[in-house]
């Protein structure tokens, strides 16, 4: 899944669990940050390029599985990123990394839980609340969803309008303390925190506002449109919020 939810797929049956049962004994005696940071970065660029999902099942010190659902995925900076806001508004815009990082922030610290079931309790994130975005561009009265599509140039998210104007949704720019890498989703993504991890789109590229919810790339593949944490998708996990 891709960004937001790329960490979440992995379908583990026969080989792929064998070695992702096997990757989780041998990572598990990793514990020094210095080490699960090149873990993690090792593991981010394998999967980038790692079609097949088996790096998805591979859990590293931090617990986040990586996944996405391009075969490969582009690089972007603060030089060359950019962020459009468009569809039903009055006032469409593209701002840059600078342009978002001078923008208020708000930090959130919330459990991370994807919907095949695994957890990262107590993640933060910090970043320009979606809302504030929306308000500058002036959302058009028959405006009720937004659409968020990615700079790997194949995942897509959907959120109400109401639902992108809560509180707790962001766009984020920093998670865990650090600046957004790449195999996270940055140098930007979208962050839902009272929803399944594959709502939280990495490599956020674009925010559309619609007349109705477009299902999104997973939800096209059977997932719930609305993905709240424990009232969605058959599962009773507990709620991150």
């Amino acid at each position: 899944m891709n960004s937001g939810q790329p960490e979440e797929e992995g379908r583990p049956i026969g080989r792929r669990l064998f070695l992702g049962t096997l990757g989780l004994g041998a990572l598990g005696v990793i514990s020094a940050p210095t080490l699960q940071r090149g873990l993690e970065s090792f593991l981010g660029g394998a999967a980038d390029k790692d079609p097949t999902g088996l790096t998805g099942l591979l859990p590293n010190g931090g617990g986040f599985r990586y996944y996405s659902v391009a075969s490969s995925v582009p690089h972007k900076n603060a030089e060359n990123y950019r962020l459009t806001v468009d569809g039903l508004v009055d006032r469409p815009a593209s701002y840059t990394l600078a342009d978002l990082r001078s923008m208020p922030q708000t930090r959130l610290v919330r459990d991370v839980q994807c919907v095949t079931g695994w957890r990262v309790p107590d993640t933060p994130f910090e970043g320009v609340r979606l809302s504030r975005l929306l308000d500058a561009a002036g959302v058009r009265a028959k405006g009720t969803a937004v659409r968020f599509t990615c700079f790997d140039g194949t995942y897509s998210e959907s959120l109400t309008l109401a639902q992108a104007r809560r509180a707790d949704v962001l766009v984020a720019l920093r998670m865990r303390d650090e600046d957004l890498g790449h195999a996270h989703g940055g140098p930007v993504r979208l962050y839902v925190a009272p929803m399944y991890f594959y709502k939280s789109a990495k490599w956020l590229s674009g925010i559309t506002v619609t007349e109705d919810v477009r299902p999104g790339y997973w939800e096209e593949r059977g997932y719930d449109v609305d993905a709240w944490v424990g009232r969605s998708n058959g599962r009773d996990d507990e709620p991150t919020s």
